[in-house]
């Protein structure tokens, strides 16, 4: 029985080892080879979008980074979304001050309630331009030619550019985790769109056609989800012909990481509750991915307790391992987080788990907000 045992244990590891494998040298290893290819220097005027709600500090902080950008043709339309602190008074400060600036202001309503949906459509309703670039109120641009960079993308049939946009880097380990969860979702987003599966993009840096959305049909198919103005947008109507990814380190755009677990749970079932919808194929790949690597550390865990043979479990593990840091070290120097490779081996274990947990509590999660 306990040859049986170790036989059908032995043969999921491997199937495990094996689906890793494919993950890492057909899918991810894409962005570490990826080269940029020099733009056309065209210009396009850009309408950039930012969505706030209580958030004086932070636009009194970054928003003048987006207002002074080196771009000829620009507006910045915020939309101040049934704030009730000092963002009102921060606004009009601006406006006197940067003429580019357009606010959008949505009251509070005793009885309809909305999410950040619907102040992201009232945003693109009131651009004037075609193309339009999305961040948030605690976001900084690495440079001030974050939109040069973004925009020299719309070329040809290029409908949606997908971003980058890492967390500032602060002490403790949840920042770690945090930085890492960030670098692992955008080497697989960024490397399955340069597979010609695009599946999401980043709201906190992410750029569409004004067209697309409105030929979409905006967030209609998904309004009843709070969040996924951004995922599931991408997810909707992305596709290998209009779909690009900017790394460019000037066109990355940093931002504030939660500082306690709970704002950083609440957060990610926030997240996880976008990707209970997206298409089936999108969910049976990324299934198989995190359910392979999630199978990989149990399994191997399993054949360490009846007593395989060491070597040869070890084997299995330094070829994973070593083919992770081959694959994953350029990429976590063009992602800005080349310090976490040192924490790598700790942070790949616990993010897998942490992200069963949290799949799990977010099943019978209902009442999701943005804010």
């Amino acid at each position: 029985m306990a040859d049986y045992l170790y036989i059908i244990v032995f043969a999921l590891f491997q199937i495990a080892f094996l689906l890793q494998l494919y993950y890492l040298l057909v899918i991810q290893k894409r962005l570490g080879s990826y080269k940029r290819t020099e733009k056309a220097d065209s210009t396009h005027p850009v309408s950039v979008i930012i969505c706030a709600r209580n958030e004086e500090e932070n636009l009194r902080n970054y928003l003048p980074f987006v207002l002074e950008q080196d771009y000829p043709d620009f507006e910045v339309v915020v939309v101040n979304d049934c704030s009730v602190d000092e963002s009102d008074l921060v606004l009009r400060e601006f406006s006197l001050k940067y003429k580019n600036l357009k606010v959008v202001t949505i009251n509070e309503h005793t009885r309809f309630k909305h999410g950040k949906k619907f102040a992201v459509t009232l945003g693109i309703k009131a651009a004037s331009h075609e193309h339009l670039l999305f961040t948030d109120a605690d976001c900084k641009p690495a440079s001030n030619n974050w939109i040069r960079k973004m925009q020299e993308n719309f070329d040809g049939s290029t409908e949606i550019v997908l971003g980058y946009s890492p967390y500032i880097v602060r002490k403790g380990f949840l920042n770690k985790l945090i930085r890492f969860e960030t670098f692992f979702t955008a080497l697989n987003y960024l490397s399955f769109s340069l597979a010609g599966k695009p599946y999401m993009g980043v709201g906190r840096n992410l750029a569409y056609t004004k067209s697309l959305f409105f030929k979409g049909k905006g967030f209609a198919a998904h309004m009843h989800i709070p969040s996924g103005d951004d995922d599931l947008f991408v997810n909707q109507n992305a596709s290998s012909r209009n779909t690009v990814i900017e790394i460019d380190p000037e066109s990355h755009v940093w931002s504030e990481p939660k500082t306690s677990f709970s704002s950083y749970f609440t957060q990610k079932i926030r997240h996880m509750g976008a990707g209970k919808v997206y298409k089936a194929s999108h969910k049976r790949m990324l299934s198989f991915q995190a359910g392979s690597a999630l199978a990989f550390y149990l399994l191997l865990g399993i054949l360490v307790l009846i007593n395989a043979q060491w070597y040869v479990i070890l084997s299995f593990f330094l070829i994973r391992f070593l083919v992770q840091i081959f694959i994953y070290a350029p990429v976590f120097k063009r992602l800005n987080c080349k310090d976490l490779i040192w924490w790598f081996p700790a942070l790949d274990l616990i993010y897998n788990f942490y992200i069963l947990v949290l799949s799990i509590i977010s099943l019978f999660k209902k009442k999701i907000k943005w804010k």
